[in-house]
């Protein structure tokens, strides 16, 4: 069974930052940043479950998530550009920003 997504299009987002000894499928660079989401993927096996030798049941949420190349690097970093980043991440390692940014 495959719950409803938690988000939709435009929602914006912050990707949980965790430390975990385990295999983790979400980038450290965009733990703690705050994004967009761009699109629902569907719900799939949990790889980090998955990783474990697990059946990665239940099913989870995926989304690809936007972010600006600002929120992610330091200026000196950042072209003058409006160049994104889109990553996809798992539901559970996103939390509803209370405010757009």
């Amino acid at each position: 069974m495959t719950l409803a997504p938690k988000f939709k299009q435009g929602d914006p987002v912050q990707v949980c930052a965790r430390d975990v000894a385990h295999h983790r499928r979400t980038p450290s660079y965009v733990q703690g940043r705050r994004g967009y989401i761009e699109r629902f993927c569907g719900a799939f096996a949990n790889p980090e479950l998955l990783a474990q030798g697990r059946d990665g049941l239940p099913l989870i949420n995926l989304y690809r998530v936007r972010f600006e190349q600002a929120e992610l690097w330091t200026t000196a970093e950042v072209d003058a550009g409006d160049d994104s980043v889109d990553v996809e991440i798992y539901e559970h390692w996103l939390r509803q920003c209370d405010e757009p940014f």
